[in-house]
């Protein structure tokens, strides 16, 4: 299959998935800048996934987020599945995190997608717990991370973004050289790109959790876990906020208008380009 191909009939079939027009100008899936690359799209309530099957997991994931609409008693508990429209063995399941430390990383989280009527919110909410919609991270919980997952809920609350409605898209950094697990190569860094309404136009910013380990500190460990068949080292998590369209470079995607409504001004000086955030006050989200 391909990006543009439909998934099987059956199960899930009736999910009509993220749309593309949810602020009003077309903010796409983003899709590879490369022929030849293999995606399955899998739409779900409120999301969709592009999964690549040839990496066992999602290339990106976009969900509509209606801030005024949420419902924070959607879910009370998370049980994993398969996603029947593909193979299993062309996702990363359980043998994944099975006895180690890996997390079962939501791309889109549950309460993103939990809005509206309270049977959709539910569903949503369940629909979020499939396979594809994970990626495996650290269980390192730093502040870096805890800004990482309050992101988006940080940004509906900022009065820039008026009307509570933005597009979150985000997935793994899947990089030839990421460390092979069971079977799966583990990525070590995660992007977002938020798009949102901003005096009547489109913006959006970008940003990168990476969790690349520091190779000096953690040489002996890495022996250490390929002898023993422990996951691959993993840093604690860093968050930058970063041009669009080097989120674009580095994950090989397409990402339609938004490289050019990107808030973040170019730095004049490349070692400035990548914005670490040590508080949501770093944040660059108005012109």
């Amino acid at each position: 299959m391909n990006s543009s191909d439909p998934v099987p009939v059956g199960p899930l079939a009736d999910r009509a998935g993220y749309d593309e027009g949810f602020l009003g100008p077309a903010v796409p899936l983003p899709v590879p800048a490369r022929a030849g690359v293999e995606t399955v799209t899998l739409p779900y309530t409120h999301f969709t996934v592009a999964l690549r099957p040839d990496r066992r997991l999602a290339s990106a994931a976009a969900v509509g987020v209606d801030g005024r609409a949420l419902v924070e008693e959607a879910t009370e508990g998370e049980e994993w599945a398969y996603d029947p429209r593909v193979p299993a063995e062309r996702q990363a399941g359980d043998e994944l995190y099975r006895n180690n430390s890996l997390e079962r990383g939501l791309l889109v989280p549950w309460h993103d997608a939990a809005w509206g009527p309270a049977e959709a919110a539910h569903r949503a909410a369940a629909d979020a717990f499939h396979y594809p919609n994970a990626a495996p991270q650290a269980d390192v919980f730093n502040q870096d991370m805890r800004l990482w997952q309050g992101l988006e809920h940080h940004l509906l609350d900022h009065p820039a973004v008026f009307d509570r409605r933005l597009v979150l898209l985000t997935g793994p950094v899947l990089q030839d050289s990421d460390p092979p697990y069971r079977g799966v190569q583990v990525p070590l860094r995660f992007w977002k790109v938020v798009a949102f309404m901003l005096d009547g136009a489109l913006a959006a910013t970008g940003y990168v959790l990476d969790q690349s380990p520091d190779l000096a500190r953690d040489a002996d460990r890495a022996l250490l876990g390929a002898q023993h068949g422990a996951p691959p080292p993993l840093g604690p998590f860093r968050l930058y906020q970063v041009p669009v369209s080097d989120v674009a470079e580095i994950t090989e995607l397409e990402f339609g208008p938004l490289p050019d409504v990107d808030l973040m001004p170019l730095p004049r000086t490349p070692e400035d380009r990548w914005r670490r955030l040590e508080s949501y006050d770093d944040l660059v989200i108005e012109p």
